[in-house]
């Protein structure tokens, strides 16, 4: 496929499972970055044509986006029309390397609905391992757990010290045993600590097999300060969180079609 012209913009987006992102890219300059609730993106952002799913750029305030790249969990349910699609795991390594100027690193990219581990050597991916069949470590793992402790995700985000031992590796088994623990009298720093300190607990293993060296974090997971000391402490690894977690993917994909 032909290179975009420098001086005309990219419009990248990652369709999530729980939210639409996306980026429009200009000369490897980010001009505008939005996230939309994803049922919303659909209803009031899309538009059905004779070729199949499209986007309302109009709708967006991005008319003048060339070229169109696609990504994430929903981009085979709602394939967009005109669009280059890529895989998750291409547009998450292509937006930390962007993000970062790294070419060996450990990328752990933390969603919604699930988890992705690689290792990249040279600037290539070498290995990688998903978690794509269970919603444990991923962000709603930790919405739900935050609605049974009654905090919201940020307050969620503040508690790393004395955690809970927490040894359900489901996410229903896990709100059971948090209930539990509840009605035992457990504090609520602890309970809160232990469901941040069990997200990462899960993902160690993957880490580990992957080698050393610093580990790149991207996502809406990383936005959870208490996870990211944990990765440090339980890794003895550097971590570093992308810039800009929440919108890595469709940076990966203004960065494919650039």
């Amino acid at each position: 496929m032909n290179k975009t012209p420098n001086n005309t913009a990219v419009l990248g987006i990652d369709l999530g499972s729980r939210n639409v992102k996306f980026c429009v890219m200009r000369d490897s300059v980010i001009e505008k970055a939005g996230c939309i609730d994803t049922m919303e993106f659909y209803r009031n952002y899309g538009k059905t044509t004779e070729y199949g799913f499209g986007i309302d750029l109009g709708a967006l305030d991005c008319p003048d986006a060339v070229r169109v790249v696609s990504t994430g969990y929903g981009r085979s349910a709602a394939e967009v029309s005109g669009a280059e699609n890529i895989s998750e795991l291409t547009a998450h390594f292509l937006g930390a390397k962007h993000q970062t100027g790294l070419s060996d690193f450990t990328l752990l990219d933390m969603g919604g609905q699930d988890y992705k581990v690689m290792r990249i050597k040279s600037g290539r991916i070498v290995d990688m391992a998903t978690n794509d069949k269970c919603a444990a470590s991923t962000g709603r793992y930790l919405e739900n757990m935050a609605h049974v402790l009654g905090i919201t995700l940020d307050e969620l985000g503040g508690y790393h010290d004395d955690p809970v031992s927490l040894s359900a590796t489901c996410a229903i088994f896990g709100e059971s045993e948090l209930i539990g623990l509840i009605v035992r009298g457990e504090a609520l720093d602890k309970l809160a600590a232990g469901v941040n300190r069990a997200v990462v607990d899960r993902v160690v293993p993957l880490l580990d097999r992957m080698g050393d060296g610093v580990i790149v974090m991207s996502g809406g997971v990383a936005l959870n300060p208490a996870v990211v000391t944990f990765l440090g402490s339980l890794t003895g690894r550097e971590v570093r969180v992308v810039p800009d977690p929440l919108h890595n993917g469709a940076i990966g994909c203004c960065v494919k079609g650039a």
